[in-house]
Parts: C-alpha cells; structure tokens; sequence
C-alpha cells in the first residue's frame, strides 16, 4: 500500500522529507528495484543518493523528476503533483486545494 499525502497536515519539512521517502522507497519496492538499479535507471552514480532520499535527507532533483517518474513506473504529472504535496505543501495547495474542493462539491 502506497503513502498518501495529507498536504497541510503537517509543515516540518524533514517530517514531510520522510514521508516523500518512504513513499519513494514503497514505489522502489513494488518495482522490485534495488536502490542500486534505480540509482542507475535516473543516473545517479551513487546508490548512496538513493538511500538518502528515502531515508529524508535529500530531495529528488526536480530536474531528474521526468527520469524517476519513468524509472519507477508512474506517470510524471501525478509523479510530481505527489512530491509537491510532501516538498512544498503550500504551493500544492495554492495550487490544488481548490480544485479539489470544486470536484468534492460536484459529486
């Protein structure tokens, strides 16, 4: 079962790092990639870079977001929407939080 993020919930960044990574990790998993396979599928030279994402001391690069998205099997949009709502949750609800609003009230 993935993480889901609750965007607003919480603002300590490393809190929301953590979270980011542990779902990066269960994405990794499911995929049945170590983090030396991924490390290789986004071209990181070291696996250690892996580690440390999902541990929550470091962030995907946004300029890799296009290559983990493929390396782990999700499509990119939904890829980022997801790493936006744990790296900068204010943005993700600037940006989404009325829109989803508007879905909820039209069902």
């Amino acid at each position: 079962m993935l993480i889901s993020p609750n965007p607003g919930q919480s603002t300590d960044s490393k809190l929301l790092r953590q979270e980011a990574g542990l779902w990066l990790k269960q994405l990794r998993e499911t995929r049945k990639l170590t983090q030396r396979e991924l490390a290789e599928r986004v071209n990181i030279n070291y696996y250690t870079f892996i580690s440390q994402i999902e541990a929550g001391k470091g962030r995907v690069p946004p300029e890799s977001y296009q290559l983990w998205a493929d390396a782990l099997g999700v499509e990119r949009v939904s890829f980022v929407k997801h790493l936006l709502a744990y790296y900068d949750p204010f943005t993700y609800r600037a940006l989404f939080a009325e829109g989803q609003a508007e879905q909820a009230a039209r069902r």
